[in-house]
């Protein structure tokens, strides 16, 4: 099934191209990896893009037109996102654009607002999130880092992981707590903006499965924060924080990117010899295939519902927890998949004399495989672990 398109939204369409055929030119495209990753520094090719999408208006599309939107309808901001998704172009920081930023345009003050979106929205900063702690993911209200208010300013101590994108990082919102004697966790605990060069705090990596790179523990000591980086009221932090959230689980369904690795399986699959023939003409093969469509594209309708409602002023609901929950499971489906398609090639730690001169092992596709398909597990747990979005939706939706 193919979704119709208006007129005008087919100009549109033609518009997006035409700007990613001069921005993002074919010699530039290149499949992802599947296991996610935050370099240091962007090359003249992915600059150019971000500066393209900077001049044209185009680099937070989500946001409200008065703080640099585009005014897009939900249909637009879908053909936007579909079209990048095949030409596989640089995204903007998720952690910038889709969690922080409607956090500050909706509470933040004045000052921050002027401070902190346009770097965001220039694409001149990097954030990352420090929300998840050894001891409290999950149970993210039990969290343990303390902000103890010193005159104009906070004396934060505490430890948080998992942190994505850390070590490049310039900055993280992070979530503290402000008061420990609160009646209710949920009700100590504040927001508060954190330079990352400010004395005191510690990054050490973690390597996920697949000898991966893009997580972090951050170790807060004693680091001072002016009361101005915090947004909002003093332990209101919660209300911000499950706002937040709800746009982060949106973008972790990543029903484009999952619809493009899928095309890219099955032609992979149609020239993957098996039994006489090819991989793509085996029954069970293909019924998985089918099986991913169907779930994709039920999905794909739940997240143009869902776009429809946040355009008419509606703040994600549990659909944001369906899409989280379908959509990382799908795209682990999707992963598990790719190692079958790569069979023996789909090695996590290749053999440097196995290697050609350009580094890879078999076909292109199998040289991330493995690699992709174990980091996707962690999916399952990046912005609200599974089992809790099942919670949600028990309560939210069946009223359980």
């Amino acid at each position: 099934m193919e979704l119709q398109f208006h007129e005008a939204d087919l100009e549109f369409r033609a518009e997006v191209r035409e700007f990613i055929d001069i921005y993002w030119p074919e010699e530039a495209r290149s499949p992802r990896n599947m296991a996610s990753h935050y370099p240091a520094e962007r090359s003249t090719t992915e600059r150019a893009w971000f500066d393209g999408l900077v001049a044209r208006g185009w680099s937070v599309p989500n946001w409200p037109v008065e703080f640099g939107g585009t005014g897009w309808s939900p249909t637009q901001k879908f053909i936007w996102d579909r079209e990048t998704a095949v030409t596989e172009t640089p995204q903007m920081s998720a952690f910038g654009v889709t969690m922080l930023g409607p956090v500050l345009y909706t509470w933040g003050s004045r000052a921050q607002k002027e401070r902190f979106l346009p770097p965001i929205r220039e694409a001149r900063v990097q954030w990352c999130q420090g929300y998840s702690e050894p001891g409290a993911g999950s149970d993210l209200a039990a969290l343990n880092t303390t902000a103890v208010r010193d005159g104009g300013r906070y004396l934060v101590n505490g430890t948080k992981t998992w942190t994505s994108g850390a070590h490049v990082a310039d900055w993280m919102f992070c979530l503290v707590k402000t008061d420990g004697k609160a009646e209710r966790l949920q009700q100590g605990i504040s927001f508060l903006l954190i330079d990352m060069d400010s004395p005191g705090i510690e990054v050490r990596p973690i390597k996920t499965l697949g000898d991966h790179h893009s997580v972090n523990t951050v170790t807060l000591t004693d680091v001072i924060v002016p009361v101005d980086n915090r947004v909002g009221e003093e332990n209101a932090g919660w209300t911000y924080a499950k706002a937040l959230l709800a746009h982060e689980r949106i973008g972790v369904a990543r029903v484009a990117m999952s619809r493009v690795q899928l095309k890219r399986l099955r032609q992979v699959a149609d020239e993957t010899g098996q039994n006489g023939g090819t991989l793509a003409e085996d029954g069970s093969f293909r019924q998985k295939v089918h099986a991913l469509e169907i779930d994709l594209l039920g999905l794909e309708m739940l997240e143009l519902r869902t776009l429809a409602a946040i355009e008419s002023g509606a703040a994600p609901g549990p659909e944001s927890s369906i899409l989280k929950l379908k959509g990382t499971e799908i795209g682990q489906r999707i992963g598990e998949l790719a190692v079958e398609v790569s069979g023996y090639y789909a090695l996590p730690f290749p053999d440097p004399r196995l290697l050609d001169n350009e580094g890879n092992i078999g076909p292109d596709f199998a040289l991330s495989a493995l690699q992709g398909m174990l980091f996707s597990r962690s999916w399952s747990i990046y912005g609200g672990a599974n089992e809790i979005q099942k919670n949600i939706i028990a309560k939210s939706v069946l009223g359980l």
